[in-house]
């Protein structure tokens, strides 16, 4: 789709009170981060201008959508996240699995590498970290800290257990491996079912 084609859907979704913006342009935007990230280009190098012309869209387009390229790399990261897995609330095993697991799709893949393009932009930014860990990382670590806190509250976990050691302990190694594969000698299968029950063997109650 060219740039004025979808410029064009996107004006049209504007006209009128209370019309919704347009989604077409919306994921056209989206997706040209994410490749340009996937590719290796480096967050502190992407410009407006190079995610217009791959999404085909002016960068009127997009300041319209987002006040700064900050803005939309969260909102490009979190939309290729995912929406959280939702715990059963049977045991704590079991949520844990299915939300490390969540982690380790091939979804997650591609996040990794595009992740691994931001973390220059995270250690140099004070701001974008709060920005990133507000808005991609505590959601999710919400809910798995809920999970653990249930655990000790139901007596399947330590009294005495360190929520937020444990949090880390967990998905410390799934995004090292995610992003880096940092021991190769670790299989993918049953990845998410081996980590929490090496986890567990300390903190069981």
């Amino acid at each position: 789709m060219t740039t004025a084609s979808v410029d064009a859907v996107a004006d049209q979704d504007r006209k009128g009170p209370g019309r919704p913006r347009s989604a077409r342009a919306d994921e056209a935007i989206i997706e040209a981060v994410l490749e340009l990230l996937s590719a290796g280009q480096s967050a502190d190098a992407l410009s407006i201008e190079a995610v217009a012309a791959t999404a085909g869209v002016g960068k009127a387009t997009i300041y319209r959508r987002w006040p700064n390229k900050e803005a939309l790399l969260i909102d490009a990261v979190t939309t290729m996240k995912g929406p959280i897995p939702e715990p059963a609330g049977v045991s704590v095993r079991d949520d844990l699995v299915t939300l490390l697991a969540g982690m380790r799709t091939k979804r997650m893949h591609r996040y990794g590498k595009v992740t691994a393009c931001l973390l220059p932009e995270l250690v140099k930014s004070e701001e974008m970290h709060k920005v990133y860990q507000a808005g991609v990382v505590e959601p999710r670590r919400d809910v798995m800290r809920g999970v653990l806190r249930r655990g000790v509250e139901s007596g399947e976990l330590r009294a005495d257990l360190d929520v937020e050691l444990t949090l880390l302990m967990l998905s410390g190694p799934a995004i090292v491996q995610n992003m880096l594969r940092w021991n190769p000698a670790v299989p993918d299968e049953g990845f998410a079912e081996h980590l929490v029950d090496a986890v567990l063997r300390g903190a069981r109650a």
